[in-house]
């Protein structure tokens, strides 16, 4: 059996954090607000594997108020996600992965990138697309007050 999972998430742009997007550490002087480090990209593509086996939301498995969350590198929750499919006898086919956002070029990050995703959902890198896109100035994120990703996973059983 085959199942699509959808995943989005969004982050507004604060000072006095750091940038993180797929567990890499981004150089731009706004990071994203949230409890955990605020990685916009692996929050979506939790939620998409989270929902591509019927097992809720990120929220669901890691409440923003509960403070063993506080900081937490995503990557560390995007691995609990993975044990808790892999425990529903699920595995990733592929994921594919968008993030919305005017600034900072992404392209230089890609490939560490999807080679921290793959390592963390224990997959290969080629199971990974990640592409990035503007807003054309349009919006929350035209305006560069924050990012939005979109994830796209197949997973199967």
């Amino acid at each position: 059996m085959q199942r699509v999972g959808f995943g989005f998430d969004v982050h507004p742009f604060g000072e006095g954090r750091r940038l993180i997007l797929g567990g890499e550490q981004i150089d731009h002087p706004l990071g994203l607000v949230g409890h955990s480090d605020a990685d916009v990209l692996t929050h979506a593509l939790c939620d998409a594997l989270l929902g591509a086996a019927a097992l809720g939301d990120i929220g669901q498995h890691f409440p923003p108020d509960d403070p063993q969350y506080k900081d937490i590198s995503s990557l560390r929750l995007l691995e609990q996600v993975v044990r808790l499919l892999q425990h529903h006898h699920w595995r990733l086919v592929n994921a594919d992965l968008t993030l919305v956002l005017e600034k900072p070029r992404i392209a230089p990050y890609s490939d560490k990138i999807r080679a921290n995703l793959a390592t963390a959902m224990q997959t290969s890198v080629d199971v990974i697309s990640l592409k990035a896109t503007t807003t054309e100035g349009l919006g929350f994120t035209g305006q560069g007050e924050g990012i939005a990703a979109m994830a796209v996973v197949l997973v199967e059983q």
